[in-house]
């Protein structure tokens, strides 16, 4: 397998757009990426293009790739359509990483976009309520009837962790604290108001005992990255930050083993010959603040149990040992559903190249990714770690 890298990367802000459709997203983010690696629509290969929901919202289906990248230059490549839930992004950058290391093609385009928001405010919400098994009960202790499934879902592994580890609310405050003080820096995020930890409390309740400032929002935006080989990238005088692992593993559908984001995290923590104490920067899923601290865990940031001294020791905030989310993660950067596995790659290539302004982890040079979505059998049904080094 050769090696390959990031060339080039871009993204829209993160938002809501009633105005926008994925067209005017996604050429948007191709732009900006393809003048980032300094390079044409000509130069790429084949596109891999990220959606998970524009079936629902918007009710294009099947061809999502082939209707928006239409005015991009990009019309007549190979373009492959990748629907895996909240995980569509990174699933589509594993697949360009494998097409490049395994010289089947020297460069490739990876496109996500997500169109979630809706006049109607249901349509939104029912795009992520069938991101489960729809014919797996619900678990006893989910109590469902808050309007969003997967923030109840969240509410009952939280609710288990807090039992396990000590845990409590103002924990779960403190990751949202960091997170829209980290979005405060990012020009691209969806909420960029700093908070307090009194004020997270005091927002409204969702689901015990998430509320509304712990639970990451309904949001549009686009993001890419243009992939290449070595050779290829030293030919252009690019940049080089190397892919150095990309792992994908599906949940078991008896719920047994570890859970799908520890598996990935082992799987692409050996490929690429080194341990957590190694990674300087790391975006992961924080669909929920409790799945923030929840992921120290599962990706060997911290013992089990430790999760809460961890977020309380402020090693994870900007700057620090271990920077977690300093693009303020889809807590505040946002979470459009196809768009957010590509724009935790976009943040963590301006981490490596040390272009992230005052969110740089100073002397960054090893940084991971940890994307997941949808249930199945009590875990996420898909988790994606990428690694990314200089």
């Amino acid at each position: 397998m050769r090696n390959v890298l990031i060339g080039g990367i871009g993204m829209t802000p993160f938002g809501k757009f009633l105005d926008r459709s994925l067209k005017s997203l996604s050429e948007e983010a191709v732009g900006h990426a393809l003048r980032d690696a300094r390079v044409t629509a000509d130069d790429v290969e084949r596109v891999f293009f990220a959606n998970a929901a524009a079936g629902v919202v918007t009710g294009q289906e099947m061809i999502r790739g082939q209707s928006s990248l239409r005015n991009t230059g990009l019309d007549g490549k190979p373009i492959y359509n990748i629907e895996n839930a909240c995980a569509s992004g990174s699933s589509a950058l594993n697949l360009a990483w494998l097409s490049v290391a395994s010289g089947q093609a020297e460069t490739a385009l990876v496109v996500g976009v997500e169109k979630l928001s809706h006049e109607d405010k249901a349509v939104s919400f029912g795009a992520f309520a069938k991101a489960v098994d729809i014919d797996e009960p619900l678990a006893g202790d989910v109590k469902a009837g808050s309007g969003s499934l997967f923030m109840d879902l969240y509410a009952a592994k939280a609710r288990k962790w807090m039992v396990k580890t000590g845990a409590d609310a103002s924990d779960f405050a403190r990751v949202v604290v960091k997170s829209r003080r980290a979005g405060s820096l990012n020009v691209a995020a969806q909420f960029r108001k700093e908070t307090t930890i009194d004020e997270v409390l005091m927002s409204r309740m969702i689901s015990d005992p998430l509320t509304l400032f712990m639970c990451s929002s309904i949001g549009d935006g686009a993001a890419a990255v243009f992939v290449c080989s070595e050779a290829y990238a030293a030919k252009r005088d690019i940049r080089p930050v190397f892919i150095r692992a990309s792992a994908i593993v599906s949940a078991k559908a008896d719920g047994s083993g570890d859970l799908v984001a520890v598996r990935a995290a082992h799987v692409a923590y050996e490929e690429a010959g080194i341990g957590p104490s190694d990674v300087h920067v790391v975006e992961l899923h924080d669909a929920s603040a409790p799945a923030e601290l929840i992921h120290y865990e599962n990706l060997g940031l911290c013992a089990p149990g430790e999760g809460p001294a961890l977020i309380r020791s402020g090693d994870t905030d900007i700057g620090g040992r271990i920077s977690v989310n300093p693009s303020g993660g889809l807590l505040s950067r946002g979470h459009p559903l196809g768009a957010t596995g590509v724009a935790q790659i976009v943040e963590l290539t301006q981490q490596l190249r040390g272009t992230a302004g005052a969110r740089q982890r100073p002397g960054a040079k090893v940084a991971l990714a940890e994307n997941n979505g949808g249930q199945l059998a009590g875990d996420s049904a898909v988790a994606v770690v990428t690694i990314l080094s200089t």
